[in-house]
């Protein structure tokens, strides 16, 4: 086997590996939607995103991220600037939502 062919299998097998980490990771948590920072989203944001880290704007109400189970409503986050409260929620929210180009 040529070490290319084996740094290949290495390679493969570590990918593996990860990948099955990230499946226990998410056990015990939840998708919370408007609590990332830009950039920091899961996968699956709102329309102009395409995938992880492509949200455009800090707490995106469409945009979510795994917190741990039962902690998406008490995530402390700023308010917005009309001073009303913001809060994460379950399901994706219409608030904080990049604009339009």
């Amino acid at each position: 086997m040529s070490t290319q062919s084996k740094t290949l299998a290495l390679l493969g097998a570590m990918t593996t590996a990860l990948s099955f980490a990230g499946v226990a990771h998410a056990d015990g948590q939840e998708k919370c939607f408007g609590v990332a920072l830009a950039g920091e989203n899961g996968c699956a944001a709102g329309p102009g995103t395409t995938c992880a880290g492509t949200s455009k704007v800090d707490y995106q109400g469409n945009a979510w991220t795994l917190v741990p189970a039962g902690t998406c409503m008490d995530i402390e986050l700023p308010a917005m600037a009309d001073g009303s409260e913001r809060m994460g929620s379950l399901e994706a929210l219409d608030r904080d939502l990049p604009m339009e180009s």
